[in-house]
């Protein structure tokens, strides 16, 4: 089974809430390739000042994520 990271960049041509997390991840240098938990991203994200809204999108993509 593929990371997170992989299966959210593997998204960036989408054009939903997934796709808008995905091209912020590629564009994130300092994106974490894991540990894969969700706490993980949720941390990154809170600690660069992320709104609720990318919050939110991450919490959604995780379990499109961990559905498949």
């Amino acid at each position: 089974m593929q990371g997170f990271t992989t299966w959210l960049t593997s998204h960036t041509t989408d054009q939903d809430t997934t796709g808008e997390l995905a091209r912020l991840a590629a564009a994130d240098p300092d994106w974490p390739e894991g540990p894969d938990k969700l706490e993980t991203f949720t941390h990154h994200l809170e600690s660069s000042g992320a709104t609720r809204a990318t919050l939110q999108n991450l919490t959604d993509a995780w379990v499109r994520y961990a559905s498949r």
